[in-house]
C-alpha cells in the first residue's frame, strides 16, 4: 500500500468514527421519532397501533400546544434579540479594556458552563417574595412582586435568566469577531472623518455579518428547545402558573414521561414539529448567510 492510500485510509477511519457516533446519536433517533409519531405508542404496552397522521391532526386541537407553541416563540423573538444587542454592547466594552481583560472574559463565561439545574434554582429564589430582588425593590418602596407566580411576568422572568446565562458564549463569540476585523479598515474611516458610529454602522458591523448570523442560529435553536430553567423555575416544574411558561420540550416531555398511559406517539409528533421548524429556520438562515459572505 502506498504513502497515498495509506493516509486516504487513514483520514477516512478518522472520518468514520464521529461519523458513526452522529449517525447513531443524531440521525438515528430523529427517524425513530418520526415512525413513533405514526403510533399510538406507549413504551410498556404489547401493542402499538398504526394511526397513520392521527396525532399530528390531534395537535390542532390541543390548546396546551398552541401554548407551548406561543411561549417557545416569544423565548425566541424577546429572548434572541435582547442576548445579542446586550452581548455585542459588552464584548465592544471588553474590547477596549486594556488589563484585567482575561479576568472580565472568565466572570462572563463562567454562567455558561454552569449547571443550567442550578443556576434555575438559584433565579428561583432571587425572584420569591423574600429574595434579594425584592429585597432591592422594596428599598425604593416597590413591590414585593411575585414574578414566577404571575402569569403576566412569569414568563418575562424566565427569559431574563435565559439571557443571562447565554451572554458569556455569545461575548466570546463576538469577541472573536471583532479582533478578526483588520484594524486598517477603522483607520481608513478615520482618516474619511467617519465618527465612532460610523465606523461601528459601515465597517464593524457588516464584517461581523457571519458572526452574527452563526449566534442567531445557535440562539434560536437553543430557545426553541428552552427546557431547563422552565422545568427548574416554573410552578411545581410544570410550566405554571397557568401554562404561562410551558414550552414545546416541556410539553413533549409531560406527555412522554408524565402522562398516564404513556402517550409517546403523541410527544414524538410534536417533537417532529420542532425538528421541521429548526430545520427550515436554519436552512433560510444559512442561505441568508451564504448571500451576504458572497457580498465581501
Amino acid at each position: 500500500m502506498t504513502l497515498e492510500r495509506r493516509r486516504w485510509v487513514w483520514a477516512y477511519a478518522f472520518i468514520a468514527i464521529p461519523l458513526l457516533f452522529f449517525l447513531s446519536i443524531r440521525i438515528g433517533p430523529t427517524l425513530f421519532a418520526f415512525w413513533v409519531s405514526l403510533h399510538q405508542w406507549d413504551p410498556i404496552a404489547i401493542e402499538r397501533p398504526y394511526v397513520g397522521f392521527d396525532n399530528f391532526a390531534a395537535l390542532s386541537d390541543d390548546p396546551v400546544f398552541w401554548k407551548a407553541l406561543r411561549n417557545t416563540w416569544i423565548y425566541v423573538l424577546i429572548g434572541v434579540p435582547v442576548s445579542l444587542v446586550v452581548s455585542l454592547v459588552i464584548a465592544l466594552g471588553l474590547q477596549r479594556l486594556t488589563r484585567y481583560v482575561g479576568f472580565y472574559r472568565v466572570l462572563y463565561f463562567a454562567p455558561y458552563v454552569t449547571s443550567l439545574v442550578a443556576v434555575g434554582w438559584v433565579w428561583r429564589w432571587m425572584y420569591m417574595p423574600n429574595g434579594i430582588f425584592n429585597d432591592v425593590l422594596g428599598w425604593t418602596g416597590l413591590g414585593p412582586f411575585n414574578f414566577l407566580g404571575t402569569p403576566d411576568t412569569a414568563i418575562y422572568a424566565i427569559i431574563a435568566t435565559t439571557i443571562w446565562q447565554a451572554l458569556g458564549f455569545q461575548i466570546i463569540i463576538f469577541l472573536a469577531g471583532l479582533e478578526s476585523v483588520p484594524p486598517v479598515y477603522h483607520e481608513a474611516a478615520a482618516i474619511d472623518g467617519a465618527s465612532g458610529w460610523q465606523q461601528f454602522r459601515d465597517v464593524t458591523l457588516p464584517l461581523l455579518n457571519p458572526t452574527l448570523v452563526f449566534l442567531v442560529i445557535t440562539g434560536v435553536i437553543s430557545n426553541l428547545q428552552v427546557f431547563t430553567q422552565v422545568r427548574a423555575m416554573s410552578s411545581q416544574g410544570t410550566g405554571g402558573p397557568l401554562n404561562s411558561t410551558i414550552s414545546i420540550v416541556l410539553y413533549v416531555y409531560q406527555q412522554a414521561f408524565q402522562a398516564l398511559p404513556s402517550k409517546m406517539g403523541y410527544a414524538s409528533a410534536m417533537t417532529v414539529v420542532l425538528f421541521l421548524m429548526i430545520l427550515v429556520i436554519t436552512v433560510f438562515q444559512l442561505k441568508v448567510l451564504s448571500r451576504n459572505n458572497n457580498d465581501y
